[in-house]
């Protein structure tokens, strides 16, 4: 008898905005920036990529091409994400 298994998405689990935080903060402090890109995308869809266009005002087609795997998200739309998503970006020494 074969074991059935799905692929595991982290979207499924990022229900708070906690986890959220936690989630892409693990990939800010090691990660590269397509590791980080990727993050961002989970995020995203956890979040809801029609909602999260209406919330920054950026075609959801725009999204998914600057937050896909070959994506290169500019800062203003990483800032108009993250605002979206209720996260702020902060720089400590």
């Amino acid at each position: 008898m074969a074991i059935e298994t799905k692929p595991w998405d982290a979207a499924e689990y990022l229900d708070t905005p906690e986890d959220v935080a936690a989630y892409l903060d693990a990939y800010l402090e090691d990660g590269s920036a397509d590791e980080i890109r990727a993050a961002l995308g989970t995020i995203a869809r956890s979040h809801g990529m029609t909602a999260l266009s209406k919330e920054t005002g950026i075609t959801r087609e725009a999204l998914y091409k600057a937050l896909g795997e070959k994506g290169n998200p500019t800062l203003d739309t990483l800032l108009k994400v993250t605002k979206a998503l209720g996260l702020r970006l902060a720089i400590t020494a």
